[in-house]
């Protein structure tokens, strides 16, 4: 008799984090949320579909969040200012650096860290985390401050829901998603706290509203290969011929072995031959 395995995402993203470690950070989760609300039903998504799962996780794709973004530079240059709209870009920019920073230095060098199971940050994470929050910032300008602070929470739920998929579906560990939805915050906010007292000259909220479901609902679930054009740049400038895999990476280890005396440790200096170690 076999035993029942998981869906998971190896055969579509880079990474095959296991599903136990997902299990965990549910689990985690559902202890906090007893701690805090008395009852453990809160945090039931990892028993939703896998599809459901495929969903979500779609909505922080760069071929759906990135279009949404020009969409909000495009606006906010026409109802405000194109500064607005460049320190949105600069801000997103930032935050995409951060992210393929992260994930060349893995893939070109294997720069991570092990005790986290950390490779690199969370593209869809950071995305998701960044775009939302302003797009309903942006449609809820007119409003009053606490009907603009709720959708800026409801667009970092998203963006949270987002990275909490990439766990579950075993595309990111639990530390990728969260610096994903970490660095995706920092940008939305600063934003955020530099446009909260600006002024629309020539913008009505129904148009933006409008074009950005509409943008929303037709690029979801289009995919763009921006992991496939990461890793090709991470093999040209650090000139090997295949990327660094985590389970590979995962099974090595630097042991130190304890500390000997000086004698000893010249002895074993001058009996042992030279080692190398290939990852």
């Amino acid at each position: 008799m076999s035993a029942r395995r998981e869906p998971s995402l190896a055969a579509v993203y880079t990474g095959g984090y296991p599903n136990a470690s997902a299990l965990c950070l549910a689990r985690a989760f559902s202890e906090i949320s007893t701690i805090l609300c008395g009852s453990d039903r809160l945090f039931s998504m990892p028993d939703l579909p896998a599809q459901l799962w495929y969903s979500i996780t779609s909505l922080g794709g760069a071929g759906m969040t990135l279009p949404l973004a020009f969409a909000i530079a495009l606006w906010l240059a026409v109802g405000y200012s194109w500064r607005m709209a460049a320190g949105w870009l600069l801000l997103l920019g930032a935050a995409i650096g951060v992210v393929t920073v992260t994930k060349l230095a893995f893939l070109g060098w294997g720069v991570g860290v092990r005790e986290l199971d950390f490779t690199g940050v969370s593209g869809h994470a950071m995305l998701s985390t960044a775009v939302y929050p302003v797009a309903l910032f942006l449609m809820l300008l007119r409003t009053r401050p606490s009907v603009r602070v709720l959708g800026v929470l409801l667009g970092l739920a998203a963006g949270m829901a987002v990275g909490l998929s990439r766990v579950v579906l075993s595309a990111h560990s639990p530390s990728e998603a969260i610096t994903g939805c970490l660095v995706g915050a920092l940008a939305a906010l600063l934003f955020v706290r530099m446009a909260w007292n600006a002024v629309p000259e020539r913008l009505s909220v129904l148009p933006v509203a409008v074009s950005l479901m509409a943008l929303a609902v037709l690029m979801h679930g289009v995919h763009v290969p921006t992991q496939r054009w990461v890793t090709h740049i991470a093999l040209k400038v650090s000139g090997h011929d295949r990327p660094f895999i985590r389970a590979k990476w995962k099974a090595v280890r630097n042991v130190r072995p304890a500390a000997a005396p000086i004698s000893q440790t010249q002895t074993r200096n001058a009996l042992a031959p030279p080692r190398s170690l290939d990852i």
